[in-house]
């Protein structure tokens, strides 16, 4: 279920910061989902400078790289987990890119298990055992 997309301007990133950048969050979201590598998808989505805006101008004028990203997780992921996507993402595009943080941004879609294909079956069937786990820590009283 893991999926990441990067929105850039094309023409502003080499195909090795792309690979940098696709493989780097392949691997973050494994480990902080603690997720198999082979449920991970990241994607890059170009767009032409001509029709990304940054601070009410084209890109084509002011040369702003501005990436955003959002991402997605199944309901029930712990905030802690979120919020380390959240940044994780983030200091890889300034990592990677050499981007200023303060231009980039992302959000976090939590999408219930029943309204998740994989494979064209429901992931709330398919990953039953995952999805019941993280709601018992979820409704677990603190320590």
């Amino acid at each position: 279920m893991p999926v990441v997309n990067f929105h850039l301007v094309e023409g502003l990133t080499t195909p090795e910061q792309d690979e940098r950048l696709l493989l780097g969050a392949c691997r973050l979201y494994a480990d902080v989902l603690r997720a198999p590598m082979e449920r991970v998808r990241a994607f890059i989505t170009p767009h032409r400078a001509s029709q990304f805006a940054v601070a009410g101008e084209l890109v084509a004028h002011n040369g702003l790289h501005a990436p955003y990203f959002d991402f997605i997780v199944l309901d029930g992921r712990p905030l802690d987990e979120r919020h380390r996507l959240l940044a994780g993402f983030t200091d890889l595009l300034v990592d990677t890119l050499g981007v200023r943080r303060d231009l980039v941004r992302g959000s976090c879609r939590r999408i219930e298990p029943q309204d998740w294909a994989i494979g064209g079956e429901p992931a709330s069937a398919l990953r039953k055992d995952e999805v019941d786990a993280r709601a018992r820590v979820a409704a677990a009283p603190a320590p």
